[in-house]
């Protein structure tokens, strides 16, 4: 398993949230959108440029800048091989 902010996911790939580098606001913001640890997240796309990152949490679809995005640290499970 390896640990990636979320500006580091690929398109469609899912992780669980792990971390939150945060303020309180931060962190209040978050669980007001539904995001906070153990959740799973699927990226959905991210913006040229530093635009905003879309992300999945459940069945609702979330835009976060760049700047929030790269607080939020999740834990991607490795592929793997079939023979």
């Amino acid at each position: 398993m390896r640990k990636i902010d979320l500006t580091q996911m690929k398109e469609n790939e899912k992780g669980i949230i792990v971390e939150l580098l945060g303020g309180c606001g931060f962190l209040r913001r978050l669980e007001v959108l539904g995001i906070r640890k153990g959740k799973e997240v699927k990226k959905i796309s991210k913006q040229l440029l530093g635009g905003p990152v879309i992300i999945q949490v459940g069945n609702t679809q979330v835009a976060l800048g760049c700047g929030m995005a790269k607080k939020i640290i999740v834990e991607i499970k490795n592929k793997e091989k079939k023979d």
